[in-house]
């Protein structure tokens, strides 16, 4: 159907390169083995073994002639070429040398101040050297990050279509159920599933193969049609720094995924501080510090202090010290303990006194894995924390590709993020095309 053939011809440039370097890696081949078979080398360097083979004759006239003379010339001339490029490399690597420290050995309190610019130039100059190696990776990730949910999902979807030759009660109640298992919901399944019924009576469709695809038709024509935002990334303020307010239960990543936001702004020239909210588990405050100086950002840090506090501090210390992102994680908690989530309303409370149009973004952090519960969660932080957007976690690690639809369907809030690997840089702005194609098609185009 529609969406089918567009993702298709959106995503067809992946199988034109994939078959260039395969020719490439033909071609490459053939040029090395030739090269062997008739290379001069091979042949003068057989001479040694030839003196032997040959009759005495033409070893007598090798030893007439002025055999020790003739290395004796060759040695110093290959120890001559060998001792150049050893004076130049002695000479070139006290240059650089020199060069390298006297920089920040010069400017020591400015290279503080110097070093988002530094990796914004670099970052700037990728993105205008290889954008489409860029995209290429980032759709590369999409597909293997999904492809859990791929064999989940889209597998059990050919082969219920290959199983059946005529599309009954039975066949949609098949449909119905992989949508459930697949964390697509319950009541939006059915709705997908009336919806799609409906049509294909409408249109006659009565390939199975046919009705799959109107079904994926639909559950995305549903995700485009529900309200709230489409916004995938921070919208930095003009004035003062970006607020980032990161939250969710324990053990769905929030630390990690606010070392992995850091590293990815950082890398565009901002001006980040960490905020280790997180200040009475054991350990909270120390893996923050680590990632901090691994990413190579600020962190303001006060273990067993009232997080509250913090906070204020915080939001004082990036308006004076002019800091562009402050991402603040906070501790886990359930969605249960109500104690918890007043101390969260708390620390709202007091970033907004500090700065009253704070925070500018409330994101929670949801595991994949662990499904509906995930959307109840949303749906209370939701009412204490003004959750803005979804960050999703560990979606390599699921086959339940369809909580984004759900999360959709009943929160109506976008999905920001989604992490699609363990790398520090495999956070990424959620895409719905490619989301699509990862989860949908994938690398079938490559059989």
């Amino acid at each position: 159907m529609g969406l089918i053939s567009f993702l298709k011809e959106k995503f067809a440039h992946r199988k034109e390169e994939k078959e260039k370097n395969k020719q490439l890696e033909q071609e490459t081949k053939q040029e090395e083995k030739a090269p062997v078979e008739s290379s001069p080398v091979s042949q003068e360097v057989p001479s040694t073994p030839v003196e032997e083979n040959v009759p005495v004759e033409e070893s007598l006239p090798a030893q007439e002639t002025p055999v020790e003379e003739v290395p004796q010339e060759n040695v110093p001339q290959e120890n001559v070429v060998e001792e150049v490029p050893q004076e130049i490399v002695k000479e070139e690597i006290p240059e650089v040398s020199l060069s390298l420290p006297q920089e920040p050995k010069e400017e020591k309190a400015p290279v503080v101040k110097e070093t988002p610019n530094a990796p914004k130039d670099e970052v700037v100059e990728e993105k205008q050297l290889s954008a489409k190696e860029r995209e290429k990776e980032i759709e590369d990730k999409y597909v293997a990050g999904l492809d859990k949910s791929r064999l989940g999902f889209t597998e059990k979807l050919k082969k219920l279509a290959n199983a059946n030759k005529v599309v009954n009660n039975e066949y949609f109640d098949s449909l119905e159920r992989i949508l459930i298992e697949a964390d697509v919901g319950v009541n939006l399944s059915l709705e997908l599933i009336k919806e799609t019924a409906k049509e294909a009576s409408a249109n006659r469709i009565t390939d199975p193969k046919e009705l799959n695809d109107l079904l994926i038709d639909k559950m995305f024509v549903s995700y485009a049609n529900k309200g709230g935002s489409f916004s995938t990334d921070i919208h930095f303020v003009d004035n003062g720094p970006t607020v980032v307010f990161m939250c969710g239960v324990n053990g769905v990543g929030k630390t990690t995924t606010v070392a992995k936001l850091a590293h990815k702004y950082k890398s565009r020239g901002k001006k980040v501080l960490l905020v280790a909210g997180d200040t009475f588990r054991a350990g909270a405050v120390e893996q923050l510090v680590y990632w901090a100086e691994k990413v190579g950002v600020d962190i303001l840090s006060r273990p067993n202090a009232d997080p509250a506090s913090l906070c204020y501090d915080a939001m004082k210390k990036a308006q004076a010290e002019n800091y562009d992102l402050v991402l603040v994680d906070t501790a886990g908690r359930l969605q249960n303990k109500q104690g918890l989530m007043d101390e969260l309303s708390k620390m709202v409370r007091v970033i907004k006194k500090v700065i009253p149009e704070a925070p500018h973004e409330s994101l929670l952090i949801i595991d994949a894995n662990t499904g509906q519960n995930g959307i109840d969660q949303a749906s209370v932080f939701k009412d204490c924390a003004s959750i803005t957007g979804i960050v999703i976690t560990k979606m390599d690690g699921t086959s339940k590709g369809g909580i984004i639809l759900s999360i959709r369907d009943r929160l109506a809030l976008p999905v920001k993020f989604i992490g699609l690997g363990e790398k520090m840089d495999d956070l990424e702005e959620f895409d719905l095309d490619k989301y699509l194609y990862g989860l949908l098609i994938g690398d079938e185009e490559d059989e």
